[in-house]
C-alpha cells in the first residue's frame, strides 16, 4: 500500500467524513420512511420492512461481488481502483440510486422506491469498503482508529438529523397528520429531498475527484485465495433468494386473492363463518410466509456454522474463515446490525398502539431521532478513549459528553417544533449507559458483555411493561447497540494476519442482518402483534453475549491479549 504517511491529512479526512454522514442520514431516515410507506401504500408490517431488506441486502450484494471479482482476479478490486476512485464510483452510484428514487416517486410505485434505495445502498457498500481503510491511510497508522471513530461520530450525527429532515420531507409540516390522511399527501417534497441528496452525492464525488490533497490510496497487495468461502457465500445467496421468492409471490397467490375477497364480504355480511374462514386462511398464509423467512435465517446461520465446522477440520481454501473468531464474529455482526435496525424500524408501528401513546406516523420522528441519537451518545463517549488524555479527564468526559450529546438531540428536535418533554427523563437511561462505560473499563470483551446485558434487560423490561417505561426501554436499545460495531469488528479480526483485509470484507457483508432480521420481526408482528415481536432483539442480544464469552476463549487460546485490543470500524 502506498501513500502511507505519519502526519494526518486533515483536508482529505474532512472530505471523507462527509461520506460517513450520508450513511447515517439515509439509514436512520428509513425508520420514518417505513411507517409512512405502510400507510401510503396500504402495506402490512412485513411489506413495510422491505425498505430495510432492499437497503441492507444491497450492502451484502455489493461486498460479495467485490469479493468474488477479487478472488477471481487475485487482486482487491477496491485497492486496484484506489480508495479515492472507489469512493467517487460509490458516490456516483448512489446518485444514480437517488435519480431512480425520484422516478419511482413520480410514478408512485413502491417497488421502484425499493429499487432506488437498493442502488443507493450499493453505492454505500463500495464507499464503506474503501472509507474505513482510507481513514487509516490518511495519517499515522497508530492513530487510525481515532480517525475511524471520528467518522463514526459524524455518522451518528447523520442518524440523529436524518429522521428530522426525512420526516419533514414526507409530512411537509411538523403538525400532526393522521395516518388516514397520509395516503392523500403529495410526494413532491420527497422528490425535492432526493434531488438534494443526489446533488450532494455528485458534489461530494467532485470534491474527491478534483481534490489534489486527497491521495489515490492504491493497495496492490494480492488477494488471499478463499475458494471454499466464495462457493459457500454464493450458495447462501442463491438459497436466500429461494427463501424470499415464495414470500414475495404469496402476495399475489390464489390464497391472498381469496383473503381479499373474504375481507370485502366481511364488510357487508354478518355471517360469522365468513369471518372465521378469513381468520383461518390469513393465519395459514402468514405461517407459511414465516416458515420461509425463518428458512432465510437458517440459511445464514447454518451457512456460517457449516463454514466454522468445515474450516476447523480442513482450513485449506477457507481463507479468513478458518479463524473461529471471524466466523462467529460474522454471525454476531449479522445479529447486531439486524436487531439495531429492527428495533428502530418497528418502533413507528409500536407507538401506534393505545398503550404506547396511540401516535400517528407524523408524531414518531422525535422518538426515532432519540433512538438513533442513542448511537451518537454512545459512540461519542466511546471515542474518548482514542485520545491521549489523563485518566481523570477521560472519566470526566465520559460523564459530560453523553449529557452534551443528549442535550443536542433534545435541542435539535425542539428547534424542529417537537414537544420533547416526554423524553426529558430519558436522561436516566443515558446515566445507566455512563455507568456501563465505567464498569467496562475500556476492555472490549467486558464492554460487549455489559452492553449486551444492558440491551437484553432493556428489551425484557419493554416486553413486560407498556407506556413510558416500555418506550424508554426500547429506545435504550440504541444506547446498548452504540458500541457494538467497533467491539465486534475489532475482536473478530484479531490474529488474522495477512487475512485481516479479507476478514474485514466478510464482516461488511454481514450488514445483511439489517435486511433479514427486520422483515422477520415485521412478519412475526403480523402474527403475534408488534409488542410481542420484540422477542427478536431479546434473542439477538443473548447471542452477542455468548459471542463475547466464546471469542475471549478463542483469542486467549491463540495467545492474544484481549485487553490490548482497540475498537475500530464504523458503519
Amino acid at each position: 500500500m502506498n501513500n502511507q504517511q505519519t502526519n494526518t491529512n486533515y483536508p482529505a479526512l474532512y472530505t471523507l467524513i462527509v461520506v460517513f454522514f450520508f450513511w447515517g442520514f439515509i439509514a436512520a431516515g428509513n425508520s420514518v420512511f417505513i411507517p409512512f410507506c405502510k400507510n401510503y401504500f396500504h402495506l402490512d408490517q412485513f411489506q413495510s420492512q422491505l425498505i430495510d431488506f432492499a437497503f441492507y441486502t444491497a450492502y451484502y450484494i455489493g461486498a460479495l461481488l467485490l469479493f468474488i471479482f477479487g478472488t477471481i482476479s487475485g487482486k482487491d478490486l477496491v485497492g486496484k481502483w484506489g480508495y479515492k476512485r472507489s469512493i467517487v464510483y460509490g458516490l456516483l452510484f448512489s446518485a444514480l440510486g437517488a435519480a431512480a428514487m425520484i422516478v419511482a416517486v413520480e410514478v408512485n410505485i413502491y417497488l421502484g422506491m425499493l429499487i432506488g434505495l437498493f442502488i443507493v445502498a450499493l453505492g454505500f457498500s463500495l464507499q464503506q469498503t474503501a472509507a474505513n481503510p482510507f481513514a487509516v491511510l490518511l495519517g499515522d497508522p497508530k492513530t487510525g482508529a481515532s480517525r475511524v471513530n471520528l467518522g463514526g461520530g459524524i455518522n451518528s450525527l447523520g442518524t440523529t438529523i436524518g429522521p428530522l429532515i426525512i420526516g419533514f420531507a414526507l409530512f411537509g409540516t411538523f403538525e400532526t397528520i393522521s395516518d388516514d390522511q397520509i395516503a392523500n399527501l403529495p410526494l413532491n417534497k420527497v422528490v425535492y429531498l432526493y434531488v438534494g441528496v443526489g446533488l450532494l452525492f455528485l458534489l461530494a464525488s467532485a470534491l474527491f475527484y478534483f481534490s489534489k490533497k486527497v491521495p489515490d490510496g492504491y493497495n496492490l497487495e494480492p488477494m488471499e485465495p478463499a475458494n471454499k468461502a466464495r462457493t459457500t457465500l454464493i450458495i447462501m445467496t442463491v438459497l436466500l433468494l429461494c427463501a424470499f421468492i415464495p414470500v414475495f409471490t404469496s402476495y399475489n397467490s390464489d390464497a391472498a386473492l381469496e383473503i381479499e375477497k373474504l375481507k370485502e364480504l366481511v364488510k357487508t355480511n354478518t355471517d360469522i363463518s365468513i369471518a372465521e374462514n378469513l381468520k383461518a386462511l390469513s393465519h395459514k398464509l402468514e405461517l407459511s410466509r414465516m416458515f420461509w423467512l425463518l428458512g432465510a435465517l437458517v440459511v445464514v446461520v447454518g451457512g456460517l456454522l457449516f463454514s466454522y465446522s468445515s474450516a476447523k477440520k480442513n482450513p485449506a481454501g477457507w481463507g479468513a474463515m478458518k479463524y473461529p473468531q471471524l466466523v462467529l464474529g460474522m454471525l454476531a455482526l449479522f445479529v447486531y446490525v439486524g436487531i439495531e435496525v429492527a428495533i428502530g424500524s418497528n418502533l413507528g408501528e409500536l407507538l401506534t398502539l393505545k398503550e404506547f401513546g396511540n401516535l400517528q406516523s407524523s408524531q414518531i420522528t422525535p422518538y426515532v431521532s432519540m433512538y438513533w441519537g442513542g448511537m451518537m451518545i454512545g459512540r461519542w463517549a466511546g471515542a474518548i478513549t482514542a485520545f491521549n488524555l489523563t485518566s481523570s479527564r477521560k472519566q470526566l468526559l465520559t460523564i459530560i459528553v453523553p449529557i452534551i450529546a443528549f442535550s443536542i438531540i433534545i435541542g435539535v428536535n425542539t428547534m424542529a417544533g417537537f414537544d420533547m418533554s416526554v423524553l426529558y427523563f430519558y436522561i436516566i437511561c443515558v446515566a445507566i449507559q455512563i455507568v456501563a462505560f465505567f464498569i467496562s473499563k475500556e476492555k472490549p470483551v467486558r464492554t460487549l458483555i455489559i452492553f449486551g446485558t444492558f440491551g437484553l434487560l432493556a428489551m425484557i423490561v419493554g416486553l413486560l411493561s407498556s407506556g413510558t417505561v416500555a418506550i424508554y426501554a426500547f429506545l435504550s436499545g440504541g444506547l446498548a447497540c452504540s458500541i457494538m460495531w467497533g467491539s465486534i469488528f475489532s475482536l473478530s479480526i484479531q490474529g488474522l494476519g495477512k487475512y485481516t483485509e479479507q476478514g474485514s470484507a466478510f464482516l461488511v457483508m454481514m450488514i445483511l442482518g439489517g435486511g433479514i432480521i427486520p422483515p422477520i420481526q415485521g412478519k412475526l408482528s403480523d402474527i403475534i402483534g408488534i409488542h410481542n415481536s420484540y422477542i427478536v432483539p431479546v434473542i439477538g442480544f443473548v447471542y452477542i453475549i455468548i459471542f463475547a464469552i466464546l471469542v475471549r476463549k478463542f483469542l486467549t487460546k491463540q495467545g492474544i491479549n484481549i485487553d490490548d485490543i482497540e475498537a475500530e470500524g464504523a458503519h
